[in-house]
């Protein structure tokens, strides 16, 4: 006797990822998000995203991290245009990470 044990995963995935289950010949349950409970879901994905990448830095990790990003300013509507010059004019102002500076302590 075979036994199958449910996988749960309870996040959000790719537009894709139920038509690889069903070409598995696997069965699935899944419901589709509002945009704002997805804008949540895809906060929380950013992590496990940027976990995968620290586990193993590779720009296949890179890819997924950015690809969330890009779904959150989709869901809030916001223009990567802009958010590029709020980027830029924040390393204008603070600098970037070039310089590999690790603040200790202040007093």
């Amino acid at each position: 006797m075979q036994v199958n044990f449910l996988k749960v995963y309870n996040k959000i995935v790719r537009d894709k990822i139920l038509e690889i289950i069903e070409k598995e010949g696997r069965k699935y349950n899944s419901r589709i998000l509002t945009d704002k409970e997805a804008a949540e879901m895809l906060a929380l994905k950013i992590k496990e995203e940027a976990d995968e990448f620290i586990a193993a830095p590779s720009k296949e990790e890179m890819a997924d991290l950015l690809e969330v990003i890009y779904s959150i300013a989709d869901k809030y509507g916001w223009n990567l245009d802009e958010v590029e010059k709020i980027r830029v004019e924040k390393n204008k102002k603070r600098g970037g990470f070039e310089k590999n500076i690790f603040l200790i302590d202040t007093d």
